[in-house]
């Protein structure tokens, strides 16, 4: 890939080096111009540097309503001038994604399950490299189902997992299965789990979380259009997950962690549990109690946002 010159101070001659986020295409040094066509942003229509060269924490998540909010309550949290309320959707010239920058931090929604994040993600890389960001840090917040835990617990994933508790991800290009790793950062982790000990009434765990392909099926409910296995079969798979190490599980992990892995870009994923499966399949909680259970991955990231800019000692 092409090198960024950077004038480091303190040096009486310039430096080549790396960005820290590596593209793993030869093609896009070849293009005039690269369309971020989901985001609605190209690198000849807008300066990516200009705009996103200081992001130093990418947060995603699903829904679009709960990464607005996210982004006005870093917002708050970071005391930045302005109103929460006047953060403007740089992706509103299109209705896939939103995306919010709140000082070195940017929040953006993904849609749910594999392909959605990862569409998301080949522009957001994209973006990244061609902003010339460096040091980034990126966060999954999401939901989850917990295995073996009580509801609200926070799952920080080591490693994502496939339906078979390998942590894989497979990806099939031109009809061939190309398989990727899906362990995360390790220091990234241990230290969101430092920052939830310092947290009150905060309970948090490591442990893998698997990735399914759907909600209803793939995750083992006996509560969707279609079940083609016993309640026994159910609870004898968990057991299995739960034996191999999986405490939760989501729709979008193992994706998102080869990727990141691939391209050199730090990431973790930090999921609440909104009930636990062994003791059934539908969500149930009232509302108001499941609202602040997803507001608990926000406030550990902004915790860790906040000691990594210095706000906490």
């Amino acid at each position: 890939m092409a090198q960024i010159l950077l004038n480091r101070m303190g040096n009486d001659h310039n430096e080549y080096i790396k960005p820290s986020v590596q593209l793993k295409n030869p093609y896009l040094d070849t293009m005039e111009e690269d369309i971020l066509y989901h985001f609605s942003l190209s690198t000849k229509t807008h300066n990516l540097p200009e705009m996103f060269g200081d992001i130093k924490f990418v947060c995603v998540g699903g829904s679009a309503t709960r990464m607005k909010a996210f982004a006005q309550f870093i917002h708050q949290e970071l005391k930045l001038p302005g109103s929460p309320e006047e953060i403007r959707n740089i992706c509103e010239g299109t209705d896939r994604y939103c995306m919010y920058k709140v000082g070195p931090v940017l929040s953006i929604s993904h849609g749910m399950g594999v392909p959605s994040i990862s569409i998301m993600l080949h522009e957001l890389i994209k973006l990244l490299h061609h902003a010339q960001c460096h040091d980034v840090v990126l966060f999954r917040l999401g939901t989850s189902g917990g295995v073996g835990l009580a509801p609200g617990t926070v799952v920080i994933t080591d490693k994502a997992v496939d339906y078979s508790f390998r942590p894989q991800f497979e990806q099939v290009v031109l009809g061939k299965v190309i398989t990727r790793n899906t362990e995360l950062d390790e220091g990234v982790a241990n230290e969101l789990l430092q920052c939830s000990s310092e947290l009150q009434n905060f309970p948090a765990v490591i442990g893998h979380t698997m990735c399914a392909h759907d909600f209803y099926e793939g995750q083992g409910r006996l509560d969707g259009a279609l079940c083609s296995f016993s309640h026994e079969e159910k609870l004898e798979y968990l057991r299995e997950a739960y034996e191999a190490g999986v405490r939760n599980i989501e729709m979008e992990s193992t994706v998102l962690a080869a990727m990141c892995r691939v391209c050199g870009l730090k990431a973790a994923v930090i999921c609440v549990t909104l009930l636990n499966r062994f003791d059934g399949d539908q969500i149930t909680s009232p509302h108001d109690v499941l609202v602040e259970y997803q507001q608990r991955p926000q406030v550990l990231v902004s915790h860790f946002i906040k000691k990594r800019l210095g706000y906490i000692v």
